[in-house]
């Protein structure tokens, strides 16, 4: 009877975790948006803008056009979201792919060896994201995917473990 000790080594005597392994099946995670924000913004802060520029003194003029401004912010990134898919995490033995932001055209495609590092931040958040936020490494550059952009915390732990793999396997080869 084997025993856990020597239950991970192979007939020929190497350990199982460090026998090379067939090529990397490809990883392809979406990220999700949802809309709700920037409709609300786009059509609430307009309105509460212009009520506060007509209604009050200078300074509700100046907070109803801070308001507005906002609004158009917002707006914009409605009518990305729409013009855009919210991006996928593409990672395979010798591309990995990275969208740029939510909803932004052109996405980064790297060789696997450029990505540096690749790890959670569950505690250094800051406050107006929420946590865990995925932090990939691409030499001097990160990019920054926050908790809310994917369906589940499963899928970062997912996209990390790809991205390891991938650039083990361009080390090995």
């Amino acid at each position: 009877m084997a025993d856990a000790a020597t239950a991970a080594v192979g007939d020929d005597g190497e350990d199982e975790a460090e026998k090379p392994r067939g090529p990397l099946r490809p990883v392809e995670i979406e990220l999700e948006m949802s809309r709700q924000r920037a409709i609300t913004w786009t059509i609430g802060g307009p309105a509460l803008g212009i009520l506060l520029i007509t209604q009050l003194g200078t300074v509700g003029v100046w907070v109803g056009i801070l308001l507005c401004a906002i609004s158009v912010l917002h707006a914009i990134g409605l009518v990305q979201s729409l013009l855009y898919a919210p991006g996928t995490f593409v990672v395979t033995d010798t591309r990995v792919t990275l969208p740029r932001g939510l909803c932004k055209p052109r996405p980064l495609e790297v060789a696997p060896a450029d990505v540096t590092a690749a790890y959670f931040l569950r505690r250094s958040v800051p406050w107006n994201k929420s946590s865990p936020v995925l932090i990939v490494e691409l030499g001097a550059r990160a990019l920054v995917f926050p908790r809310d952009w994917f369906s589940s915390e499963a899928d970062q732990r997912q996209l990390i473990a790809a991205l390891v793999r991938a650039r083990a396997a361009a080390a090995a080869a």
